[in-house]
């Protein structure tokens, strides 16, 4: 897909991800506008994923670690044809299949239940490992939170990871240096992500994670590496997309009401009509 669709693509999402919230009147729109782009790309441009067969044994993976940006990965597996888009209106409605964290059994499209954060990556790492002894292709895809890296599992994994040489495994961590409490450096430093992921014997790529280009590029380069898993270490804003969100750590866990919703909706429209 050209850049100039994968922008469209990004802008529809984040409308997605608005509406969704503003029906449910909870769940969490920074984290998942800060990771939109990212998505994009690997939905709409590089995983080998079939919607209609989501269980198809030689798909690329995702597993999203920072599972309370679901609303993100529900925007983005609609717009795939995963599940129809008249869905996204009953998040986290009672019985109804999208529900406030990712579930493997009850949605399409999701390869794995998140939200107890810090054990995303080595969920990943059982899927890479599975897929070395199977033989197969497909890649592994994670996606974890900054604050999400103050947990020390997140750690062990990527010990494991180089240990097992999984050039097959791909982590993006979705850099927007917020999290519920504060910034990340108020709460527990992270810095330097990078010169960590590179002591534990990682190859390590730091883009813009909202440049389509960037993303695009350092997914291709990931996958000609070898005998190290990468960690795309992506610089995002938290809430991007839309004004008034971007890097206010309120709108972490807030829906926005119906006036917030039509500003929100009116500023990504410009951009989806351009």
């Amino acid at each position: 897909m050209e850049f100039l669709e994968l922008e469209k693509k990004a802008k529809q999402i984040r409308i997605n991800i608005i509406e969704m919230l503003a029906e449910a009147g909870s769940g969490h729109p920074g984290g998942s506008l800060s990771m939109t782009d990212i998505l994009t790309v690997l939905y709409f441009d590089k995983m080998n994923v079939r919607p209609s067969e989501p269980k198809w044994e030689d798909r690329d993976r995702l597993v999203l670690s920072k599972g309370h940006g679901a609303p993100g990965l529900y925007g983005t597996l609609a717009e795939k044809g995963f599940f129809p888009k008249e869905e996204l209106m009953k998040l986290r409605k009672c019985g109804e299949m999208l529900q406030g964290h990712p579930d493997m059994k009850g949605t399409p499209g999701i390869d794995m239940s998140t939200g107890s954060l810090g054990q995303g990556l080595s969920v990943a790492n059982g899927m890479a490992i599975a897929g070395k002894l199977d033989k197969k292709d497909y890649r592994v895809y994670a996606i974890c939170g900054d604050g999400e890296i103050q947990e020390g599992q997140i750690w062990e994994a990527a010990m494991s990871a180089s240990h097992y040489k999984l050039d097959n495994l791909t982590v993006f961590i979705d850099n927007n240096g917020l999290q519920i409490d504060g910034s990340n450096s108020e709460v527990m430093g992270v810095d330097p992500i990078g010169d960590k992921f590179k002591a534990f014997g990682w190859h390590v790529i730091e883009i813009d994670g909202h440049d389509l280009k960037q993303i695009s590029a350092a997914v291709d380069m990931a996958k000609t590496l070898k005998d190290k898993p990468t960690a795309i270490v992506a610089k995002t804003v938290k809430g991007k997309g839309v004004s008034f969100m971007e890097n206010q750590v309120s709108w972490h866990g807030s829906a926005p009401n119906q006036e917030q919703k039509e500003q929100a909706i009116a500023e990504l429209k410009r951009g989806v009509q351009a």
